[in-house]
């Protein structure tokens, strides 16, 4: 994952100095476009590839915990900044979930195409884009926020500026597609990391709250090392912690198809 603004650095500046020949609430709508890009860059896009062991914790209302261990790979198509990625991810324990793999080709523009390998039933089993907002592997995470939603599913406006965040909040252009109506993001001014978002019901209840609770530099880059989703209708919360990260490892595409389903690429999974 990379920290390169480039493609923004020119919109910023021109924002910021207030040489617009645009009106005023065009002006406004493009910096928050450009905060949200920049956001969507940080906690998915740093390096043009990347890898991370993942020790994710599962504690129920009764404080019941589960554990799973995985591999998540990535890597973006054509290299190219904030456009088409692909997520491998690979569970190595515990033993009723051992050699799973959940495939994710995600599209900028378009429905995500998401696949499950079961071994223990020897099943490729298709995610529908109306499950993607369900259960990741029992935890609290949603199979949509391995890959992250795309920016443009949203309306954004700006709520409030602090000394070091950004307070955005996000409304969905198809409501019909999601369980939630609307949610806000607190997004560090220095590095565009969401640090916080909370997902709110119509009823302007927050129900769901993801925090990124420790974040290191690696490679470079500065990367979310620890994260926690937490949601008050079912109870209890998911920890993942993030160890093994490394950026920009020259993973090659192929890895990211069928046929490494039921052959996993052991040499990046170390």
């Amino acid at each position: 994952m990379s920290l390169s603004f480039k493609r923004w650095t020119a919109a910023w500046v021109f924002a910021m100095a207030g040489i617009s020949t645009t009106p005023a609430g065009a002006a406004d709508q493009a910096k928050v476009d450009d905060i949200v890009r920049k956001a969507s860059h940080a906690a998915y896009y740093q390096g043009v590839d990347g890898k991370a062991r993942v020790d994710m914790r599962i504690f129920d209302a009764q404080n019941r915990e589960r554990s799973r261990e995985f591999t998540i790979l990535r890597k973006d198509i054509d290299d190219a900044d904030d456009g088409d990625q692909k997520f491998y991810v690979y569970f190595h324990s515990p033993a009723d979930v051992s050699k799973s793999v959940f495939l994710v080709w995600k599209h900028v523009k378009g429905d995500d195409d998401r696949w499950l390998y079961l071994p223990a039933l020897d099943l490729v089993k298709r995610i529908s884009a109306s499950d993607e907002r369900t259960s990741f592997m029992g935890s609290h995470f949603f199979y949509e926020d391995v890959s992250g939603r795309t920016p443009d599913e949203d309306n954004h406006v700006l709520l409030e500026e602090t000394d070091n965040y950004y307070v955005l909040k996000s409304t969905p252009k198809n409501s019909g597609n999601v369980e939630f109506a609307y949610y806000k993001n607190w997004i560090h001014k220095t590095t565009f990391i969401p640090v916080k978002t909370e997902f709110y019901d119509a009823s302007d209840r927050a129900y769901r709250t993801y925090q990124a609770t420790r974040v290191e530099m690696v490679d470079g880059y500065q990367t979310v090392t620890e994260s926690k989703m937490s949601d008050t209708r079912i109870g209890g919360y998911t920890q993942m912690r993030y160890s093994k990260v490394d950026y920009d490892v020259a993973i090659p595409e192929d890895i990211f198809s069928e046929r490494y389903l039921r052959s996993a690429p052991r040499q990046y999974l170390r």
